[in-house]
């Protein structure tokens, strides 16, 4: 019992040997299905996140993002703000025109007539400036308030935006009206040389 046979050896070898061959197979098997599980969870997971981003992007459209429209906001309030608290370019316009008065009326003209030339007309060039900042606001803020109609339907307008905006565009009506009664004298107006 303790010897074997040439034989019986071979066969035992030869069992060993499938044995092992099984065992690889079998081993071989595991990592093709391992390998195709992950390949099938990995497919998995980019088609749930192809869908997810499918329902995000359909409950979220696309489109302008709304920094122009802000910017534009902005822009209306401040020019609002600039043609009721004076401009650089009002008071340049002002000056300048104040000197052309100085340097156009005579010495021999009556006081009534240098008051109109050399304040007057710089009054009115500071009103026209500011008139101009104040139209320039009031066509911004308009445009702004305007734009969602003419932009991506469904999507609202910001609502810091809008408040802005007729900011602007309130500021722009009291600025215009404003240096409409400074230009016609009707508000501060020159004061009589008699």
């Amino acid at each position: 019992m303790g010897t074997k046979t040439v034989d019986e050896a071979k066969a035992a070898s030869g069992v060993e040997a499938t044995n092992n061959e099984e065992k690889a197979e079998v081993s071989k098997t595991d990592e093709a299905a391992e390998a195709t599980e992950a390949t099938e969870a990995r497919e998995a997971e980019a088609t749930e996140a192809a869908e997810v981003a499918d329902a995000e992007g359909k409950a979220a459209p696309q489109g302008p993002s709304g920094i122009g429209q802000g910017a534009g906001a902005v822009v209306a309030a401040a020019l609002g703000f600039v043609s009721l608290s004076g401009s650089w370019l009002g008071t340049v316009a002002g000056a300048r025109q104040q000197l052309i008065g100085q340097l156009r009326t005579s010495s021999q003209a009556g006081v009534a007539e240098q008051i109109k030339a050399v304040y007057g007309d710089a009054w009115h060039a500071t009103a026209l400036w500011g008139g101009l900042f104040a139209l320039a606001a009031l066509i911004v803020g308009v445009v702004v308030l305007a734009r969602p109609a003419f932009g991506a339907p469904g999507k609202p307008q910001a609502t810091w935006i809008k408040s802005v905006a007729w900011g602007g565009v309130a500021l722009g009506v009291i600025g215009l009206l404003l240096a409409v009664l400074k230009y016609t004298d009707i508000l501060l107006g020159l004061p009589s040389a008699s």
